[in-house]
């Protein structure tokens, strides 16, 4: 499961998702990735369920990049627990992803329709929806999203 070795705080507030993505708008390692039409929180859990997904798909034959990474601690309070007596544990880590943001590239020989493949099975395991885009595509979408 993908989580920071050490943070700086141990408990983090919710934050905002409104708007465009700051970075990683654009496809710089491969060529074909996910983009994000929407703003949601995205798993530890649902990242590895996307990476095990692209891997059975690729056989070794060209290479995934994941472009977000969970270093956003979640918190929850136990089940019938009173209110008060503070914040409670990090249960799981998520990454805040945002309107615009390259999600995943694969890239290394692979043809339109296997990247395709590969990263349709891909969104089927995101909570939010995405589009399929080529490096070229990439840059005439991100004046319109």
């Amino acid at each position: 499961m993908l989580m920071p070795k050490k943070t700086k705080y141990r408990k983090m507030q919710k934050g905002r998702m409104t708007g465009r993505s700051k970075g990683a708008r654009t496809i710089v390692f491969g060529d074909y990735g996910l983009v994000a039409l929407e703003s949601n929180w995205v798993s530890a859990r649902q990242l590895e369920a996307v990476r095990v997904a692209v891997s059975k798909k690729i056989k070794k034959v060209g290479a995934i990049f994941i472009r977000v990474f969970p270093d956003k601690p979640i918190s929850k309070k136990p089940a019938e627990t009173r209110m008060g007596k503070g914040k409670g544990n990090p249960e799981f880590w998520v990454s805040v992803v945002k309107r615009g943001r390259v999600i995943i590239e694969v890239g290394g020989g692979l043809s339109r329709e296997e990247a395709k493949d590969m990263l349709k099975a891909a969104s089927y395991k995101l909570p939010l929806k995405t589009r399929f885009v080529s490096k070229e595509e990439c840059k005439l979408l991100n004046k319109v999203i």
